[in-house]
């Protein structure tokens, strides 16, 4: 069947973090949120026929990893990602960024280092501060318009670090990273004693022609001295369930890990947490494929557009996920000015650049997961915001 993502859905009043919380945050309602990575679109609608099914039963009373979740998984990572896993090799986690904090809590000790590769997704580093772990910053360069690993200062920077935190696929800059360039990172952290944490929530949103490496299948390295973290969450629009899992192959790595989980019962997850996984993964291809080319459309659309009409602003094209990083440095404002003209200007709630670290000073993250119609608008505003700077 064919699915509408032309529809506009108002979400104002559900408690909405993207949407009810646009006030709170910059102290007024009249902005598009752009913002929080979720979708404008209708979550997949066989999720939602579980959750109602689900529902026809009248009592909601304690439950168990269904067979159909680790089922699901099973069969999905094996089409989508060509890795052959078995169910054993898996944990739930009630979200990716609680499963990095039981990670960090189970794998170091405080004052441990702890590296990421900014810019990159906040919570890597506040979850790793939060924990009193010291964060490692190893900076990511920009190049062409596209991200790229500094493997000479990768190199001296992961030496004494206990984990590396990895955005894979990247967030924000959408990069895919080649097999050639996560080989590497194998190889370096397994001679550096560096276990890799690489967060592939948004691996089930490549676009094409790019094709996701998961990073546990890159090398027998990779493969032991890694977690895979994954979640249909982004994919199909779900993030509100808080259900994600890791993938562990080291036996070694994975009793820890799962001791770890099991003895405070992180690792149990609520009444929907495993029937909506099982819903997504098992009904799931026909929707994502439609809704990853729509995305597509509206990157693209967004990079046509900025051409045309707001060339001062170019985006870094994202080879994953529905974020653009908009490179905003040509405009010649401080990032207390950028925010104003996204604000109070343009009338738009994205991400600040330096959100992600100090290397996104004159960036701004912009979520396209919206109806073409809205993103339209926003880019209208935005350049009429722009044109009145001059």
């Amino acid at each position: 069947m064919n699915y509408n993502f032309d529809e506009i859905i108002n979400r104002n009043g559900t408690d909405s973090v993207k949407w009810d919380a646009v006030e709170s945050r910059w102290g007024r309602n009249d902005l598009i949120p752009m913002w929080v990575a979720d979708m404008d679109f209708r979550t997949a609608p066989f999720v939602i026929e579980a959750l109602k099914k689900r529902l026809e039963h009248e009592v909601l009373g304690y439950t168990f990893a269904c067979k159909e979740w680790s089922e699901s998984i099973v069969n999905w990572v094996k089409e989508r990602h060509g890795w052959t896993i078995r169910e054993e090799m898996l944990t739930f986690t009630p979200g990716i960024v609680r499963g990095l904090a039981f990670v960090i809590q189970c794998f170091t000790q405080k004052g441990d280092k702890v590296m990421v590769m900014p810019p990159v997704y906040h919570p890597f580093f506040l979850v790793t501060q939060k924990n009193e772990r010291e964060v490692v910053y190893s900076p990511l360069v920009l190049k062409d318009g596209q991200y790229y690993i500094d493997f000479d200062r990768f190199r001296r920077d992961v030496q004494g670090c206990k984990l590396l935190i990895l955005s894979n696929p990247h967030n924000p800059g959408g990069r895919v990273w080649t097999k050639e360039e996560l080989s590497l990172i194998a190889d370096i952290c397994y001679e550096s004693g560096t276990l890799v944490i690489s967060d592939e929530i948004h691996a089930d949103l490549t676009l094409p022609p790019y094709k996701h490496p998961t990073f546990a299948l890159i090398s027998e390295k990779a493969r032991m001295n890694s977690l895979v973290f994954m979640s249909p969450s982004k994919a199909f629009n779900m993030p509100g369930l808080a259900s994600s899992y890791a993938i562990i192959e080291n036996d070694e790595l994975r009793h820890r890990f799962q001791k770890y989980m099991e003895a405070s019962e992180f690792s149990e997850g609520h009444l929907f947490a495993y029937l909506s996984v099982a819903a997504a993964y098992s009904h799931g291809t026909e929707w994502l494929d439609q809704v990853v080319s729509y995305i597509k459309g509206n990157v693209d659309f967004t990079e046509t557009y900025l051409k045309e009409h707001i060339p001062a602003i170019k985006m870094i094209r994202p080879q994953a996920s529905y974020l653009i990083f908009l490179d905003c440095r040509e405009l010649g404002l401080n990032q207390k000015e950028l925010n104003r003209l996204f604000v109070e200007d343009a009338h738009l709630a994205l991400n600040d650049g330096t959100t992600f670290g100090k290397e996104g000073e004159g960036f701004m993250r912009l979520n396209i997961a919206c109806p073409r119609a809205v993103l339209e608008q926003a880019l209208k505003q935005l350049e009429q915001a722009v044109i009145n700077l001059k």
